[in-house]
């Protein structure tokens, strides 16, 4: 399965794929009306929001879940930005929440 570059949505449906660009697909969520990637400040807000609305957890938390993820993906470490210095989970707590949540 394919994942979006800037914040690794699973991109199962062809509809969830904004941008095609390289080696890389980007979803729908991380690409603006002219076809590029946004600002990593406006990625990272919207996966906070995510994980505090759809998963429950405090910003704080979300915060934290979002910039381990995003750090560990190819695009921000090529596209390096401020919003994504500071606290983040462990390599183990990051993998815990994610197995934890694997619902298959």
């Amino acid at each position: 399965m394919k994942f979006c570059a800037a914040c690794s949505m699973p991109l199962e449906n062809p509809e969830y794929i904004g941008l095609h660009s390289g080696d890389s697909d980007f979803c729908i969520y991380c690409v603006d009306s002219d076809k590029k990637v946004k600002f990593c400040e406006v990625i990272f807000e919207g996966g906070v929001q995510y994980f505090m609305n759809a998963e429950n957890h405090p910003r704080e938390y979300a915060e934290k879940i979002v910039r381990k993820n995003m750090t560990m993906l190819p695009y921000w470490k090529d596209n390096a930005s401020l919003c994504l210095k500071g606290e983040m989970l462990s390599n183990e707590e990051f993998s815990k929440l994610f197995c934890s949540s694997d619902k298959n």
